[in-house]
């Protein structure tokens, strides 16, 4: 290989530097996308971000019939992907988007092949698009998505997460009480680094109880057992029906929000300036989510679940997101290992993720607060009061065939709202 070759090749090469010494981290203090812990550590806070994913990573294809290992692989690669693409300046986990799951069980009369065209046409365009605002420039992101925007945008993300989380506490109380306490009492009471495994540990203590209560669901408990440890994904491929693509088409302006919100959300949290790789963000999930369409597995999200968990621990790297990425493709091979995992019951679940979601919701808000966001100005106070309430209550309404939920009408609300209330308002000289 070439001198120049080999330095385009490092170029590629992550590196982090380490943060502190590497096993402490003062009060307070953040670990930047580009800093690492020690790698024991950094190892610990990737498989954090493995439980926070796992669970709806494999729920989205439990719902549609998609094969679970399949999609659990293809999330892996495109957060490779992702990482490769945003040069590691933007932490995030690649998952499975709930965004498909009304589209995909709407045709699934249609075939898995035509479902997986569908996905693999909601990357291309997601890709184009991505292309076009990084064309654009960062000022497209300000024009379309200014902090009342995109705070809002991120609260309901994380709000219209809530019934999920109540209804998987409600299914197990007890279990549920104890992984939360648990969270709660390490994040505030363990010194230095177990505090900001609290959700790690919460779920670790959660499936202990469960276990010895004899609350593990006894099926998913037989099939860990009858697993194979070692075993080849399942592949197919994608043909084309335009009825089918249409039905998944709006899917796209989901996406763009998430990815955007995630963007936003990031840039808040590290203090850092994103908006020069918004396009390259959701350019690498247009990547990804043909990618999976290609193979057979669902499409991919920047995920809300991670945010939290970098919300709750402050660590941002984007080495916790590699491990987390490699760990995941290696359970995609190893269905013993990944009946296990799932075998968490859903009170853990709807323990972590009450604290998880909420968090997401109020990062929302910490966007409007640090923007100073003016609730006195009235366009302001109802395009945001309205997309809020369409994403906590999920709205759901069809146009034709295609039913969007809560996120969906949310976003595009605040987004078409704004801009024309503003208009308004100008034209009316306020």
């Amino acid at each position: 290989m070439s001198q120049q070759g080999t330095r385009g090749l490092r170029s590629r090469v992550p590196r982090w530097t380490l943060a502190g010494d590497g096993r402490s981290i003062p009060t307070g203090a953040v670990v930047a996308p580009d800093e690492r812990l020690s790698w024991p550590r950094t190892v610990g806070i990737g498989m954090q971000h493995v439980v926070a994913m796992f669970g709806a990573t494999l729920l989205v294809p439990t719902i549609t019939g998609f094969p679970v290992t399949t999609t659990l692989l293809f999330s892996g690669i495109g957060t490779m992907i992702f990482l490769l693409l945003t040069r590691g300046r933007i932490p995030s986990y690649l998952g499975s988007s709930f965004a498909f799951i009304a589209p995909l069980t709407a045709s699934a009369a249609d075939g898995q092949a035509a479902q997986l065209g569908a996905v693999l046409c909601v990357g291309v365009v997601l890709a184009a698009v991505g292309v076009i605002v990084r064309l654009a420039g960062s000022r497209v992101i300000d024009a379309v998505m200014p902090p009342v925007v995109t705070g809002a945008i991120v609260a309901l993300i994380g709000l219209n997460l809530a019934p999920t989380a109540v209804a998987s506490y409600e299914a197990q109380p007890l279990v549920a009480t104890v992984t939360l306490l648990v969270i709660l009492l390490v994040t505030v009471l363990g010194p230095g680094l177990l505090g900001r495994l609290a959700i790690l540990v919460g779920v670790i203590v959660g499936w202990m109880f469960a276990w010895a209560a004899g609350d593990l669901a006894q099926d998913r408990v037989d099939a860990m057992r009858s697993a194979a440890w070692v075993g080849l994904p399942e592949f197919n491929g994608p043909t084309f029906d335009i009825s089918v693509i249409a039905l998944a088409l709006p899917v796209v302006i989901v996406l763009i929000a998430e990815n955007v919100g995630h963007v936003k959300a990031v840039a808040e949290m590290t203090g850092r300036s994103l908006d020069d790789v918004a396009g390259t963000a959701i350019f690498a999930d247009g990547i990804a989510t043909t990618l999976a369409g290609l193979g057979g597995g669902s499409g991919t999200t920047t995920y809300a679940e991670n945010i939290g968990v970098m919300a709750a621990t402050r660590v941002y790297s984007t080495a916790a997101y590699w491990v987390a990425a490699a760990t995941a493709v290696a359970l995609a091979f190893s269905p013993k290992f990944g009946a296990l995992v799932f075998t968490i019951p859903d009170g853990v679940l709807g323990g972590a993720t009450l604290v998880l979601y909420g968090l997401i919701g109020l990062l929302g808000v910490r966007i409007w607060m640090d923007a100073r966001v003016d609730f006195t100005d009235p366009v302001n106070l109802t395009v945001a009061a309205a997309a809020l309430v369409a994403g906590i209550g999920d709205l759901t309404l069809s146009i034709g065939s295609v039913e969007l939920g809560g996120i969906a009408w949310g976003s595009i609300g605040i987004l078409v709202g704004y801009p024309v209330m503003r208009r308004l308002a100008r034209m009316r000289g306020d």
